[in-house]
């Protein structure tokens, strides 16, 4: 038996593909009505925590933080031997803390944050994240592999799995916040949501991104390839654009604010990729 807590959109797609595996699963949600949706796939709702966990062989966590993660466990007070399995995505400074204390009380706990959506979920795809004890990770391989399209073993640092899941989620927001800087900048010059998406059909910024990463932890800054005046003279253009339409833009003046910084450190005429030279 499966233990599941937590029944949002993600622990809801873990449910319905455990089921799909005809594996029996109890659930619990703070909100019972979440949980009780899902007896309709054949899982078993139960009004808490610890009711959810009594006779499992692991418990699954998919909640929203770390204070929600800890204190479902200990409301849920799993018992000596119990497996458990986190794939919220908490501070990695947390993770080492539970970790190091669910261990002291007998309890092998693994942080196993994902990149998944609900449907990644619901079909055991996306990616799941692990790292920690090499005697845990490698137990726990045959439970979780079956839950995803790849799980990724980042090495025994307890901690790696829940740096680089916030690492991977900084990017996402910073594309997301680029492309709200896009339509309000196309917005501006009178450019169609529609129309800029045919940007994609001829431009793949993405295909890029391995090379430019490496040249920056390369300290690759020249010849330049783009150099750094050059790309604030561009990041001035974009914002006289949106300033005449009175649109306020959610990255660019944070970054043109960097880039005014190392330019006056002298960088102008270095790749632009310089601006990262302060963290490396």
């Amino acid at each position: 038996m499966i233990a599941v807590l937590g029944t949002g959109l993600l622990g809801t797609g873990f449910v319905r593909a455990l089921r799909r595996a005809d594996q029996t699963v109890h659930v619990w949600n703070r909100t019972i009505e979440r949980a009780r949706a899902l007896e309709i796939d054949g899982a078993i709702a139960f009004a808490t925590a610890a009711d959810a966990i009594r006779g499992v062989s692991r418990v699954h966590l998919v909640l929203s933080d770390d204070a929600a993660v800890d204190a479902v466990l200990e409301a849920a007070a799993p018992a000596a031997g119990t497996r458990v399995f986190d794939h919220s995505t908490t501070s990695p400074g947390g993770v080492v803390t539970r970790t190091k204390h669910w261990h002291a009380r007998g309890v092998s706990y693994l942080h196993a944050p994902v990149f998944m959506g609900p449907q990644n979920a619901l079909e055991s795809t996306g990616l799941m994240l692990v790292s920690g004890d090499r005697m845990v990770v490698e137990k726990a391989r045959q439970l979780l592999t079956p839950m995803t399209g790849k799980l990724v073993d980042l090495g025994a640092r307890v901690d790696a799995a829940a740096a680089f899941k916030l690492l991977g989620n900084m990017f996402l927001m910073a594309l997301t916040a680029g492309f709200a800087d896009m339509l309000a900048l196309a917005k501006a010059m009178h450019i169609s949501p529609s129309e800029l998406a045919t940007l994609f059909d001829f431009f793949n910024p993405g295909a890029q991104a391995p090379a430019r990463f490496k040249r920056m932890l390369e300290a690759g800054h020249g010849p330049p390839s783009w150099e750094l005046a050059m790309a604030r003279k561009d990041a001035k253009l974009m914002q006289d654009e949106t300033d005449r339409a009175e649109l306020v833009l959610a990255f660019l003046p944070a970054f043109a604010a960097r880039m005014d910084q190392v330019i006056a450190d002298g960088h102008g005429r270095a790749d632009w990729t310089i601006v990262g030279k302060d963290f490396l």
